[in-house]
């Protein structure tokens, strides 16, 4: 029987996803069809985004799984409507563009380099950079994402640390879990990346205590979720001294209104969530193959974890 593949996340997306979505059906020779629209009980599969006009999963008895398109799930877990299966977005382009964006602006720190791109006619003032084995570098979140990042970073040589709210064991990193753990982990980061999901465990968790352990003059990368940082207190921060410079890629609000101070600090690295985007060709080959293991009755793909909300 043909599976019905509903596409719920808005037409705009339609567009740029139908051609690849259909190529990759085709090529795991799947029997599904894609549709915007279909009556709620014959639907096998919703392909989502958080913008899409399903909130009611109710009336969806037939559905097998839900295919969030996008790495984060927090605007979507706790509908308590949602039963089916929930599948988040791990995309090998998604990952290496998480990658090539942290290593960027760690690199881009660690090197000193806005000292050199700001210098005025005349600034000779060199200053002899430390090697990546003498800088410490703290990734908070060591799942797909902060694994694959702690990764490319060791290959400089960095001092890795890393904090996961679970004991992990990666290689090159000293990793730290808990409470305890997460203290240790911030009090060696020069340069601290977050790559955490949001959850009620997490929001907030860089607030004035967290920022106050961090070595005097640290760097926050955050193209993790900005829930994960108390603004104010990062402004506090940064006015006095305790965080050195700060990049955001990711906002309580997105567009990030223009009025926040964020946009004029001179602390302050504002980019438009673009570290980690979704690749329409090859989210797609990921969608078909979570829609091919529903079909033949196997295990799903990136599986959300209900309770830990991730």
């Amino acid at each position: 029987m043909t599976a019905i593949v509903l596409f719920a996340a808005g037409q705009q997306m339609y567009e740029t996803y139908r051609i690849p979505l259909m190529q990759a059906l085709d090529n795991l020779a799947l029997d599904a069809r894609l549709v915007t629209d279909a009556p709620p009980e014959c639907v096998d599969y919703i392909i989502y985004a958080p913008s899409s006009d399903v909130q009611d999963f109710t009336p969806y008895t037939r559905c097998k799984a839900v295919l969030n398109l996008w790495a984060g799930v927090e605007k979507i877990v706790g509908n308590p409507t949602l039963t089916q299966p929930l599948c988040r977005m791990v995309d090998p382009s998604l990952t290496q563009g998480m990658v090539e964006y942290v290593c960027g602006h760690v690199l881009r720190y660690h090197l000193g380099m806005d000292d050199h791109i700001h210098a005025r006619p005349g600034d000779w003032h060199p200053v002899e950079p430390p090697l990546a084995q003498e800088r410490k570098v703290a990734i908070l979140g060591l799942g797909a994402l902060g694994q694959a990042v702690a990764q490319a970073l060791s290959t400089f040589g960095f001092d890795l640390h890393g904090w996961a709210r679970s004991a992990k064991s990666v290689p090159g990193v000293r990793c730290h879990h808990g409470q305890d753990g997460l203290k240790e982990c911030l009090s060696h980061a020069q340069i601290l990346v977050t790559l955490l999901p949001l959850t009620a465990g997490t929001e907030n968790l860089l607030d004035a205590r967290a920022l106050a352990l961090l070595p005097k003059g640290a760097a926050l990368v955050n193209p993790g979720r900005g829930g994960l940082v108390d603004d104010a207190a990062l402004i506090a921060a940064l006015d006095s001294g305790q965080v050195g410079h700060a990049t955001l890629d990711v906002f309580r609000t997105e567009p990030l209104p223009a009025e926040h101070p964020f946009w004029t600090h001179p602390r302050v690295t504002v980019t438009p969530h673009i570290a980690a985007t979704t690749r329409a060709r090859t989210a797609s080959h990921v969608i078909a193959q979570n829609i091919a293991r529903g079909e033949q009755g196997l295990p799903f793909l990136h599986l959300v974890d209900r309770g830990r909300g991730y």
